[in-house]
């Protein structure tokens, strides 16, 4: 995050003039302040687009988590239960089931495992993919850094034009006044009287739209802090005009080791490397172990369904039994075979066993299986992966070249505007300082009446241009160093 200070650069001398009125500042309302540290902080926190991006580290850590449960047995259980009509069914003319109603219920608990090579080399995978989106989020918040500290650079530059105009109002009126009076004493006419208030006039809308546009420059600054603007706030951060102390050679090195969006680009390389191991891991064996354990119950809903079977069938053995001796021509052994009964411990039995559901179960066998397989022919589905997984491998090396490029001709032109920018401020104050003279030696010959009103306004047209020039040759000077910062990567100051 330290890199989001990243853009910091500007302050804009006061204007010459300036000093003869109240700034801006000292007349503003007091208020809350706020500096460029306390915005960066300010919109890291609350910054949506940003925060969106952050969000992306805990996807990514969960994919790591997920990569390495990978390589562990899944575990499921289950709990089921049903209910049958007591109704016979026949197939192939037999009858099948009770003609009880029957309810049931059945466990398992059961686990497996499945190793092949994309299973050992998925967490290495994601390791590789969360590091990239670390360097995705630490180069969002870079971004994000300069993009408000050029917005705040942007009301600076606002407020201080508006100063400028305030300035030219000031010195407006008092030429209006001078005007008068020399009008008065028939010194000058009443075309000059008039050309003053409308220069006045004009001034006076001047500092309308500009105190507008730094307004408006301070909503958007706001905006991406993420936060509603309240009132009052005064921007209170002031940065130096220097010469940049590093050299071409020193920025391009730091760029390439540091810059944040380079590292992104090359850690996603890393991963699609891996990607490619894993696609070529399909035409390895795959090895899948499971096992488990389950049960199972079921009760007929006439408790007495049991005790009936078993009269029944005891009454059918004796029966068949006596059938059987009449064959033979022996006595049946049990003459009536319908007054047999069961005693009262067996009858107790039998519904104690058929009271099972829904958790007294019967456990099924426990068994265990290995399966080693090996895809011979999949329709090229293989080599179709292979194939994709090797194409993203190679748009990330393009990326990661891409970028490296990008930045490498960033800091080359952000180096040389801002060199150019250096030197644009210092004939800037020249200019400003000679147009400020002028201006007053014209006021000067216009108070003791050796020039006209027309030569005045003209020579304060263009100190307005010179001045309005200045402020933006400063803070295009910080615009490029924070260009130059955001190329880079990293704080240079």
């Amino acid at each position: 995050m330290r890199l989001l200070l990243c853009s910091l650069a500007a302050v804009v001398a006061v204007s010459p003039l300036a000093a003869q009125n109240p700034s801006a500042d000292s007349a503003a309302p007091v208020g809350s302040t706020l500096t460029l540290d306390e915005a960066l902080q300010i919109a890291r926190r609350n910054n949506p687009a940003y925060l969106q991006t952050v969000e992306g580290r805990t996807r990514a850590a969960s994919q790591v988590r997920s990569a390495y449960g990978a390589l562990l047995p899944d575990l499921t259980s289950s709990f089921s239960t049903g209910f049958r009509q007591g109704r016979q069914q026949f197939f192939g003319g037999v009858s099948l089931g009770a003609t009880a109603d029957q309810i049931s219920s059945t466990y398992a608990l059961r686990t497996s495992l499945t190793l092949n090579q994309s299973a050992f080399l998925a967490p290495r995978a994601q390791k590789a993919a969360l590091a990239a989106t670390e360097a995705e989020i630490e180069a969002g918040a870079h971004q994000l850094g300069a993009d408000v500290a050029t917005q705040y650079l942007a009301v600076l530059r606002q407020q201080r034009r508006a100063e400028l105009q305030d300035t030219l109002v000031a010195t407006a009126d008092a030429q209006l006044e001078l005007a008068r009076v020399r009008a008065s004493v028939g010194s000058a006419t009443q075309l000059d009287v008039q050309r003053a208030e409308v220069e006045l006039g004009q001034r006076r809308v001047n500092v309308l739209q500009a105190r507008n546009q730094a307004e408006v420059e301070k909503l958007r600054l706001f905006q991406l802090m993420g936060i509603d603007q309240p009132e009052g706030v005064r921007l209170t951060t002031e940065f130096p005009v220097t010469r940049p102390e590093l050299s071409l050679d020193q920025l391009l090195s730091m760029a390439g080791q540091g810059n944040p969006s380079v590292e992104a680009a090359r850690l996603r390389g890393r991963a699609a490397d891996v990607g490619v191991s894993q696609a070529r891991g399909q035409y390895l064996p795959t090895l899948s172990i499971s096992t488990g354990i389950s049960g199972y119950t079921s009760e007929y809903t006439d408790s007495d369904f049991l005790v009936n079977d078993r009269l029944r069938s005891i009454r059918g053995q004796c029966e068949s039994q006596n059938d059987l001796r009449e064959i033979v021509g022996l006595p049946p052994s049990n003459p009536d075979c319908s007054s047999l009964t069961l005693s009262p411990e067996q009858v107790a039995q039998l519904r104690a066993q058929n009271d099972a559901f829904p958790f007294s179960f019967d456990r099924d066998p426990w068994q265990v299986s290995a399966t080693l397989s090996l895809p011979i022919f999949n329709n090229f589905q293989r080599e179709q992966r292979m194939q994709e997984a090797q194409v993203q491998r190679n748009e990330a090396r393009y990326r990661a070249r891409a970028q490296e490029l990008r930045v490498t001709a960033d800091v080359n032109a952000a180096y040389r505007t801002l060199e150019t920018a250096y030197q644009t401020v210092q004939l800037q104050e020249q200019n400003a300082g000679l147009a400020r003279e002028a201006l007053r030696l014209a006021q000067e010959r216009y108070r003791v009446g050796a020039s006209t009103f027309v030569e005045v306004s003209q020579s304060r047209d263009e100190y307005a241009q010179a001045e309005t020039a200045r402020i933006d040759a400063i803070y295009e000077y910080h615009q490029a160093y924070a260009a130059l910062e955001n190329a880079v990567g990293r704080r240079l100051r």
